[in-house]
């Protein structure tokens, strides 16, 4: 076969190879195996234009391997042969002793001192530098102008190929933003919790950009939901709603971040924004109704109580306004504590040594009182219910006990034990009163309990429920 029939077999298979994959990477290696078949050469290196770096970046070889994979051969256009080559936009042609000219550049991984010759010419599309390819031979070679002309050619139908496979790569790339951002956005809409929300924009986002790890920081600095681990760059996204700041989307990435990535990351952070500002709103809803329910059944236990003490029989308006202050006290205390935990539980050791403290400060001063207190958690209705117990209890015994006051609180097997004793006179008529009609409802209704009274040596009052 003549030249003119090869190199025409040559620019056919190369067509072939170009159109047969949108793959860049494979197309690039197969054009460097063709071209040093074709052409009779021991090596073909292809480079690609990264512009932003503006840097030529090697993709693929034939008849040599980058030592350390781990690190790419790059150069700046216009240093080293080929980038000299790039930047002119022109061929260029060393017979041999191509590694002793001044514009050569050496890379540590490849062994590029061994070739005679080489053959460079720059990868363009419609005149846009797209990247760089060259041929080298062990033995001097002087490439003709029909070569040098054919590589010409190969290197077009290369930037073809690299600009389809570009806009192929773009429109794959949007096709995959378009559906993380669908997934979040479903997931948020789904969603009533925010957790749920948090868990799919992180999963979404370490799975669309490949990244390490994920967080979305609040604004308080709390980790809301962290997924991952860290990596070599990170990049750190506002989640801004309405203007105001309310968090940060963190990824972690091995590799750097491109700017198509931040323009998804961008994407992904505004509908963080929205499913963080949405879910606090749902949650305010929530906890606005919940208060609403504590408050109203709080204030139809004081109505009922003050109701109750209107019923007495004799009654003293200044003790009588005492102890519904002391009652109304002990129901805040408890509803303090449910707002400071954010749970529906209360620790009953906590709420008792509270309402020992206001009412021993307020009834009563000189009196040894002791605690032991074992921590238990109950339900906030059940706990407003102990409270008030406590309350009437612990004021008998500071009002009419002697001079020590003891207060344990225990768990017996599946029960808890509320003892509050004092060492006075005994029972005498703090056991008829409006105070302990009180107890004896609460005890049996509310907490499903019993209440034993023991006057002998003082009065002892234990309170049993299941907890």
């Amino acid at each position: 076969m003549n030249e003119a029939a090869r190199h025409l077999a040559l620019l056919t298979r190369t067509t072939e190879v170009v159109n047969s994959s949108l793959d860049l990477q494979e197309v690039l290696e197969a054009i460097a195996h063709e071209v040093a078949a074709a052409l009779a050469t021991d090596a073909c290196f292809v480079y690609l234009y990264d512009e932003r770096a503006d840097e030529l970046v090697l993709r693929a070889t034939h008849g040599t391997r980058i030592e350390d994979a781990t690190s790419a051969p790059r150069m700046r256009s216009g240093v080293g042969i080929t980038g000299v080559a790039a930047a002119e936009r022109t061929p260029i042609m060393i017979p041999a002793g191509a590694h002793l000219d001044p514009r050569f550049k050496a890379f540590p991984n490849l062994r590029e001192d061994e070739y005679e010759s080489i053959l460079a010419v720059p990868i363009l599309a419609r005149e846009v530098l797209e990247g760089a390819l060259n041929v080298r031979t062990r033995e001097p070679r002087a490439f003709t102008d029909a070569e040098i002309g054919l590589l010409t050619s190969i290197a077009s139908q290369v930037g073809q190929s690299i600009e389809h496979a570009k806009l192929y790569a773009q429109a794959r790339r949007r096709v995959d933003e378009l559906e993380a951002l669908a997934r979040i956005s479903e997931a948020v809409s789904e969603s009533l919790y925010l957790e749920e929300s948090l868990e799919a924009i992180v999963r979404t986002t370490v799975g669309s950009l490949h990244a390490t790890g994920a967080a979305v920081v609040l604004e308080e600095g709390r980790i809301a939901w962290p997924e991952g681990r860290a990596g070599a760059h990170a990049v750190r996204l506002p989640l801004r709603w309405r203007g105001r700041e309310i968090g940060e989307l963190v990824v972690d990435r091995d590799t750097p971040f491109s700017d198509d990535d931040r323009q998804l990351l961008d994407a992904i952070a505004n509908q963080a924004a929205v499913a963080l500002e949405h879910g606090r709103m749902a949650l305010r809803g929530v906890l606005a109704q919940e208060i609403h329910h504590r408050v109203k059944n709080n204030l139809q236990t004081v109505a009922s109580l003050l109701r109750l003490q209107a019923r007495a029989d004799v009654v003293d308006p200044q003790k009588a306004l005492g102890d519904s202050v002391n009652r109304i006290l002990a129901i805040a205390a408890v509803h303090e504590e449910l707002t400071e935990h954010r749970e529906d539980v209360v620790d009953l050791a906590e709420l008792v040594d509270r309402l020992r403290a206001m009412l021993v400060q307020g009834l009563v001063a000189g009196k040894q009182v002791v605690a032991e207190l074992t921590p238990v958690e109950l339900a906030g209705q059940r706990a407003t219910a102990l409270a008030l117990v406590f309350s009437e209890l612990l004021s008998n015994a500071l009002e009419h006990g002697g001079e020590r006051v003891s207060i344990t609180l225990s768990v017996h097997g599946p029960d808890v034990v509320l003892v509050v004793a004092d060492d006075g006179s005994g029972l005498g008529s703090a056991g008829e009163g409006t105070g302990m009609s009180i107890v004896r409802a609460l005890v049996r209704d509310e907490l499903r309990g019993t209440l034993d009274l023991v006057g002998r040596d003082g009065l002892r009052a234990e309170v049993r429920f299941p907890a």
